[in-house]
């Protein structure tokens, strides 16, 4: 493995979300000193946070991912300090992970533990389906164990890393092969092939054309479990940030990177000055070794080029999302909910290929007050509803987001009035406090094509061909994040910042966490 050469002593982390203050617990375990320059004014990059205030009090909002996945990822970063996460956070696993509705009227609660699933898929979908349930259960079992060190966790200097009996393995379980195909083949209902494939959407890529590799992301939602931390999503990077501090690091907030001081074939310094202040002097950090963690475009404006490839970069789906502070407590839906439309496959060809606002909207609807009321005035509830959309690429950039933002909203509200969701419907009328979030307020944070997804995991945009985290031309720079490797969603980023930090420090011994992470409050 390829690491940074020259003197490693001083680190400069750009950003302070997951990615950099991964990447930053990492460094310290091993003893570097690290600086962190964050632009906002919190930790948490993002997963960031907006408080919305009525005169009954305030809506915590989580305005980044509200899905976390595989806490073990969080206990090796603490660890890496010495620290127990636990001690850090509190941390619940839910039960039901997603409750599911379909549009014949049906509903699938989806449980993590085996026996519990089982039950219900015998209950909702028959003996043949819940026979299915089980062999689909082994076999992303036996496919995250075949990747998560050789090829989601793990260093690429060329594609010939690649080769080996790990390779032959992850093509014997069909890993390079289709996803939805594989899914169909193992579960003979179309409610539990969407139940195991909607994910693919994550990674950028409709199911059907989805390696059958990334069928790893349903089993870290469906086997793994779903938790959800007291305090909201906000509380994990303000831990990680915590601990960083704890452990010596330095984190300076309302901080924008303005370039970087160049000697020869290294980066010297960063140049930087108040995120609220074009016009202060700017100020600069000597550094030995550098991580950049914003989004590509981001990054690529402050190395002073982009890339050169044979075909351009492909990004994911964006989305739009609605955050809304209700005046009454919706005790009946679960913390998370997935509404499923009659249509499928359409949805992913409207939104990918031909750049348009789902016909037929799939929806994801979480209610965190339902973990922690806390979050919201007494009495009252939180709702986050999500609708996949075009990027501003291609046809999708035609969208007026402007204009049409507040007619989707409404659109999109009218839809889950319309399917009967117990507490998911009359939201319009309960709305207290609201903020709406189109693609154009992600391209104004500097997320490429508008959309919180970053790249899509294509074939060529996956594992040695995604953009990598040495940065040619540069003997100290090392990239994190969710453009580069292993990719989008809060364990790949995790991921990264560990992989950006061994590029610096050389392998490691990875300090275990002990058992799988369970707490619950």
């Amino acid at each position: 493995m390829r690491t940074v050469s020259g003197p490693t002593d001083h680190v400069v982390i750009v950003g302070a979300g997951f990615a950099g203050l991964a990447t930053a617990l990492h460094l310290l375990g091993a003893g570097r000193r690290v600086t962190i320059l964050e632009r906002g004014e919190h930790p948490g990059g993002r997963a960031g946070r907006l408080d919305l205030q009525t005169a009954d009090g305030t809506y915590q909002v989580d305005t980044g991912p509200t899905v976390l996945t595989m806490p073990d990822l969080f206990a090796e970063a603490f660890a890496a300090v010495g620290e127990k996460l636990e001690e850090r956070l509190d941390l619940v696993e839910l039960d039901p992970a997603y409750r599911t509705h379909f549009a014949d009227g049906s509903t699938i609660d989806v449980h993590s533990d085996a026996g519990a699933m089982e039950a219900e898929v015998r209950a909702v979908c028959g003996p043949a389906a819940a026979a299915g349930y089980a062999r689909m259960r082994e076999w992303l079992t036996r496919l995250y164990r075949a990747e998560i060190d050789t090829f989601i966790g793990a260093n690429f200097d060329s594609p010939l890393n690649l080769l080996g009996p790990d390779l032959a393995r992850l093509a014997v379980l069909g890993g390079f092969g289709r996803l939805g195909p594989k899914v169909e083949k193992l579960l003979p209902d179309e409610r539990l092939q969407r139940i195991f494939s909607f994910q693919a959407l994550y990674a950028g890529v409709p199911p059907q054309t989805a390696l059958g590799a990334y069928g790893v992301i349903a089993y870290m939602d469906t086997i793994a479990g779903v938790f959800f931390p007291k305090g909201g999503m906000r509380a994990v990077g303000q831990a990680m940030a915590d601990a960083a501090v704890a452990a010596g690091a330095q984190i300076h907030y309302g901080c924008t990177v303005t370039g970087l001081e160049r000697g020869t074939g290294r980066v010297t310094a960063l140049r930087h000055r108040p995120t609220d202040d074009a016009a202060a002097t700017t100020a600069r950090t000597a550094a030995d070794a550098v991580v950049l963690t914003p989004d590509l475009p981001v990054v690529h404006d402050l190395l002073g080029r982009t890339p050169r490839r044979i075909v351009p970069l492909r990004y994911s789906p964006s989305a739009v999302v609605l955050h809304a502070g209700l005046t009454s407590a919706r005790t009946d839906a679960a913390h998370h909910t997935i509404s499923f439309g009659t249509k499928w496959r359409e949805t992913f060809r409207e939104i990918i290929g031909d750049g348009r606002l789902m016909s037929d909207p799939s929806l994801l609807i979480t209610r965190p007050t339902a973990t922690d009321p806390s979050l919201a005035p007494e009495g009252r509830d939180l709702l986050f509803v999500l609708a996949p959309c075009p990027n501003l690429d291609g046809a999708g950039g035609r969208i007026d987001w402007e204009r049409v933002g507040p007619a989707y909203r409404d659109e999109i509200l009218g839809v889950l009035d319309a399917r009967g969701h117990p507490g998911l419907t009359g939201i319009a009328d309960d709305i207290a406090v609201s903020d709406l979030v189109t693609p154009a307020d992600w391209a104004a944070q500097g997320m490429a094509a508008g959309t919180p997804f970053s790249a899509a995991h294509t074939f060529a945009q996956t594992g040695p061909f995604r953009p990598r985290n040495l940065v040619r031309g540069y003997d100290n720079v090392v990239l994190a994040g969710c453009g580069t490797t292993p990719g989008v969603g809060i364990p790949p980023v995790l991921l990264s910042g560990r992989l950006a930090a061994a590029r610096i420090t050389g392998p490691t011994t990875r300090r275990s966490p002990g058992d799988r992470v369970r707490t619950g409050g």
